[in-house]
């Protein structure tokens, strides 16, 4: 953006120079003075434009743009061309304007003002040293005009700038405002998927969440066996830890059993809070028998594991069943076999692992006809 606006000023001052070369044509201007005051803009034009375009601006700590050496390049431009342009300096205080309004969006306020005054003071300067040496060709009266004219205007324009510097403020700061408040909205959208996802006590994944990282897995996996084995894991006896011990030590009990289970599956494995004392395990390209195995590991983590700090000589101990899933249209299925298995876990005596061995599904109605090891 700031090459090519040094790339229109540079065009500008091209444009300059071909009309005031049409004034030399006509006898209004000294032919070497144009040349010399040409060259004075098309070096500063491709200066800058070069210094912008090489990325040499991006050293300096402030003033990237460059707006303010463009601006005083360009007034200083301005205020020879009036001295030498003779009955059509007139039009030469509009193309000032045009540098103070370019001025304004490049650097703040107080600076913009800075370069309104300094262009008054230089045009005006020229305006009484014109007056005062050539006042054939420079009438005083009409000089004294066109000071009272630049006066005005460029005090207009020096307001204009002030204007848009306190709006250029207002949009910075409101820019802000609305990158903070997209960075906390950001926020909070992640705490949201967090907590949408997550278990609040266990920091697991909940239930929903395990369920869609099921039917994921089961939508970008072929047919190949083993496709996915599913465990459901049910804490032993945890009604009567939390009578015997308060709800505080259920919830350790709770927190310690999904850490101890977390630290023994396999990375691609993943665990779950399913409800209240059931945990999930899901186990992608695994057999019902790898499935028992990794159960099995649990098993010696959590007997590995110590409870004396919520409540001594605690012992904790889990039932399992463990199903194998065929695909998205078999997880509902699969699930519930897993379910019954673990519940027939629990009838046997609790603290084991039993694997559903039936392939086809089977209805689930709590009274199981399924084959269970």
């Amino acid at each position: 953006m700031r090459a090519s606006q040094a790339l229109l000023v540079l065009a500008v001052y091209a444009a300059f120079a071909t009309v005031q070369h049409g004034e030399v044509l006509l006898g209004l201007i000294d032919e070497s003075q144009s040349w010399a005051l040409t060259g004075w803009n098309l070096s500063g034009g491709i200066l800058f434009y070069g210094a912008i375009r090489s990325g040499l601006n991006l050293r300096l700590k402030s003033n990237q743009s460059l707006g303010i050496p463009q601006s005083l390049w360009a007034i200083v431009g301005i205020s020879w061309s009036y001295a030498i342009t003779g009955p059509a300096r007139g039009a030469v205080i509009l193309i000032m304007i045009l540098v103070v309004v370019f001025t304004m969006f490049e650097v703040d306020m107080t600076r913009a003002k800075s370069v309104a005054l300094s262009a008054f003071a230089l045009l005006g300067s020229v305006m009484v040293w014109k007056a005062v040496t050539d006042p054939d060709r420079y009438d005083p009266r009409v000089e004294a005009m066109h000071l009272l004219f630049s006066g005005v205007v460029l005090t207009a324009a020096a307001v204009l700038a002030v204007r848009i510097g306190r709006l250029r403020v207002r949009l910075q700061e409101q820019r802000a405002d609305l990158q903070s408040q997209r960075t906390d909205l950001a926020a909070a959208l992640e705490r949201i998927r967090a907590l949408a996802s997550r278990d609040d006590l266990t920091g697991l994944f909940n239930r929903r969440a395990a369920l869609d990282r099921m039917r994921d897995e089961l939508s970008v996996r072929g047919r190949s066996e083993p496709l996915m084995s599913i465990a459901l894991m049910d804490i032993d006896n945890f009604k009567g830890i939390n009578d015997l011990h308060g709800h505080a030590v259920g919830d350790g009990v709770l927190r310690r059993f999904g850490e101890s289970a977390q630290a023994a599956v396999r990375g691609g494995d993943l665990l779950a809070r399913w409800g209240g004392e059931e945990f999930v395990l899901m186990m992608p390209a695994t057999s019902p028998d790898q499935a028992v195995a990794a159960m099995h590991r649990v098993r010696q983590a959590l007997q590995s594991a110590s409870f004396d700090d919520l409540a001594l000589d605690l012992t904790v101990t889990f039932s399992a069943g463990v199903a194998d899933c065929s695909g998205s249209d078999d997880l509902e299925q699969a699930i519930a076999r897993a379910d019954a298995s673990m519940y027939e876990a629990k009838r046997l005596g609790k603290n084991r692992v039993i694997a559903f061995r039936d392939k086809p599904p089977l209805r689930i109605d709590g009274q199981s006809a399924a084959k269970l090891e």
